[in-house]
């Protein structure tokens, strides 16, 4: 998020707002992550996007240092394959998994040891820019259901875990 700005300006407590949408080139996909988890506790988290920066990944190092017990789970587009393996050191070390399939979706899915599920839409991949996107955010059950049954086919049925590829890394050691 950019110095001063505050994501209230953006997103009302879930309790309140279960479903809210905004467009900004002020918030960024990891500030609505931490946001979310501030309110849900630590949590399991099913990302899918395009690609992944090493600041996205840092930021998601320190929100998992401040949520402990948080795993997070994720998938990233085959065509972005060289950029990943050049943070395959890192991602090892944040995710708990690493898939690759034919994907450009932009979804995050929360679901929390001790809280409803929260999920996120975006228009951003998972990586730090100052364009204008488009973020829908929603505790609302049916969605998000949907939403994790979607990310989970692409996984179970449409992907590659890169740590059986490269033989180490997330859930392979």
């Amino acid at each position: 998020m950019k110095r001063g700005a505050d994501i209230s300006a953006f997103l009302q407590p879930l309790a309140e707002v279960p479903t809210q949408a905004f467009l900004s080139n002020v918030v960024q996909t990891a500030d609505i992550l931490e946001w979310i988890l501030e309110q849900t506790g630590p949590a399991e988290v099913w990302q899918t996007s395009f690609s992944i920066s090493e600041e996205f990944l840092r930021r998601l190092h320190f929100i998992q240092q401040r949520n402990p017990g948080t795993e997070v789970h994720l998938v990233l587009d085959f065509k972005a394959t060289q950029k990943t393996l050049r943070l395959w050191v890192f991602l090892s070390r944040v995710m708990k998994s690493v898939h690759l399939a034919e994907n450009h979706s932009k979804v995050i899915v929360i679901r929390p040891r001790s809280a409803p599920p929260v999920a996120v839409v975006t228009s951003q991949n998972l990586t730090r820019g100052n364009r204008y996107e488009a973020h829908t955010v929603t505790s609302d059950p049916p969605l998000c259901a949907a939403l994790f049954d979607g990310v989970r086919d692409i996984i179970d049925n449409h992907s590659v875990p890169l740590d059986e590829l490269l033989g180490s890394g997330p859930g392979g050691g």
